[in-house]
């Protein structure tokens, strides 16, 4: 299934079983997103991501960061991060989604993009330091990209097309059922901000 529909009922369960996928489709007119995503590329303290995959550290062409404050820290692919204040500009965003989704975040994993070239695989948000079935509300910023669902077991696809200024919201049984990926394409030179809003436990 593909969904490109500019006027999304939020409501809408888009999977099929086994968890719930909202897509709220455009949060921001074309002036905000534009005005996030410059402030974003600016002001966040991006890094290229280190992972460790069979014994071997990798880095990523993609960057990323991990805001939510001092004492939170998350651990994926053997790399554990230390979350970063708060920005100005990622704090009005979270208040937009929270608003929106009636959901509480205390953390955010921002991925940039350069373009097209640089993706993700097929993979789940399931570290230990995130709430069991928790919501996660992936907000993007930046050039449109396809957003992909692979059920676990009947593989299953429910493909997305992710616009500038959209936001898309995983829970309930969402992770541990349906794996997701963004896949590269050779259609965008431009870049793109994805903001994954969720909730880590304290370590």
């Amino acid at each position: 299934m593909n969904l490109f529909e500019h006027h999304s009922d939020p409501s809408k369960n888009w999977l099929p079983k086994d968890g719930v996928v909202n897509y709220y489709c455009k949060i921001f007119n074309q002036e905000q997103s534009d005005y996030f995503l410059n402030a974003l590329l600016i002001d966040i303290e991006w890094q290229h991501d280190e992972l460790y995959m069979f014994g071997k550290k990798i880095v990523t062409k993609r960057k990323v960061a991990w805001y939510g404050g001092k004492d939170l820290k998350y651990t994926y692919s053997n790399t554990t991060k230390q979350a970063l204040e708060w920005t100005d500009e990622l704090l009005k965003l979270k208040q937009k989604v929270q608003h929106l989704t009636g959901t509480s975040f205390n953390s955010c994993l921002l991925n940039l993009y350069h373009d097209g070239n640089e993706g993700m695989g097929w993979h789940s948000d399931d570290e230990k330091e995130l709430l069991e079935n928790g919501a996660i509300a992936s907000l993007s910023l930046g050039a449109e990209r396809k957003f992909s669902f692979k059920h676990r077991e009947s593989k299953h696809k429910v493909d997305f097309i992710l616009e500038h200024g959209s936001l898309i919201v995983m829970k309930g049984e969402t992770q541990r059922h349906w794996r997701h990926q963004l896949p590269t394409t050779t259609k965008s030179n431009l870049p793109r901000i994805n903001l994954t809003f969720r909730t880590t436990l304290s370590t």
